[in-house]
């Protein structure tokens, strides 16, 4: 089991835990706080018709999980030597989902701030990697596994129809910061959180970048109680996570009433406890947008 070793480290250091893993000759990484629990290859079913990235489904202590080929999903290689192969099994956006890897070296812990953001020069706005890390002389590549299991099944991520549902909504001018790391998420936020009725969204795709522009509105006191309103993140973000980000608004001497919500794919409860200590005043799991507005309208009413 992998899980405890997330648990363990302190809330909002602004560091993680990743497992490295590898496929082919290229290396990757996991947040371990994604990570149940990784396994020897067991018996998988095929599946007729399905997508090319999904090798089948499996049981698992009763459950049955899909199984999902990430060598097929990055359009590298498969394994030359499926018998030594690994399965990591992982639980993010409330469903559990196995991964097919071709080798698991280690963990390794690090802070956010050594993951640079890839250069738009050598990714496109298709890719799967969110993060750079180097480590020991070597290029590890973050990756982004929620923008994998969208590719797979577009009906799991974030909805314009789940807002509709909530009925006609007048517009507000409130200010909403949001920090989100993954150019797509932004364009659906933006679309979503617009369609309920919120207009003046101020975007980042970090929570670096997000403290800096609010620590410099809190210079002027003056002015900033009505400057924002509210403040959605992410956890996992280059440079700075959400966890830390909502650490440093609700330390910050006039910062700290404002309120935060965090929006993440990590938001069980076995890590909800992590959103707590460093004082959000909600966590929702994504993509559960509807639960998001409701949340806003209740904390900036």
């Amino acid at each position: 089991m992998m899980n405890d070793n997330g648990i363990l480290l302190e809330s909002g250091t602004n560091e993680l835990e990743i497992v490295e893993f590898g496929i082919g000759q290229n290396k990757f990484a996991i947040n371990v706080m994604k990570v149940k629990e990784i396994l020897n290859p067991v018996a998988v079913v095929e599946i007729p018709q399905s997508h090319p990235f999904v090798e089948g489904i499996m049981e698992l202590r009763g459950e049955v999980l899909p199984v999902i080929n990430v060598a097929a999903a990055l359009g590298l290689k498969q394994s030359s030597q499926s018998q030594t192969d690994k399965f990591i099994v992982a639980e993010f956006n409330q469903q559990k989902t196995v991964f097919h890897v071709h080798t698991v070296s280690q963990i390794h812990r690090i802070s956010w701030t050594q993951i640079e953001k890839p250069s738009d020069l050598y990714q496109g706005q298709e890719s799967q990697v969110i993060g750079v890390i180097k480590l020991a002389g070597e290029m590890v590549l973050f990756l982004d596994f929620e923008k994998i299991l969208l590719e797979i099944n577009p009906d799991s991520g974030v909805k314009i129809s789940d807002v509709k549902k909530l009925g006609p909504r007048e517009r507000s001018l409130k200010k909403i910061v949001i920090a989100e790391d993954s150019a797509m998420l932004r364009k659906m936020l933006h679309d979503t959180l617009s369609e309920a009725g919120f207009e003046n969204l101020e975007f980042f795709e970090n929570g670096q970048d997000a403290i800096s522009y609010l620590e410099h509105l809190a210079g002027n006191p003056q002015e900033f109680p009505g400057a924002v309103q509210l403040v959605i993140t992410d956890i996992e973000m280059p440079q700075m996570d959400g966890h830390h980000l909502t650490k440093r608004i609700k330390e910050h001497p006039i910062l700290s009433g404002l309120p935060v919500i965090i929006f993440s794919s990590l938001i069980t409860n076995e890590l909800r406890h992590k959103g707590n200590v460093v004082g959000a005043d909600a966590q929702i799991s994504k993509p559960e947008i509807a639960q998001l507005v409701l949340k806003i309208d209740e904390l900036i009413v």
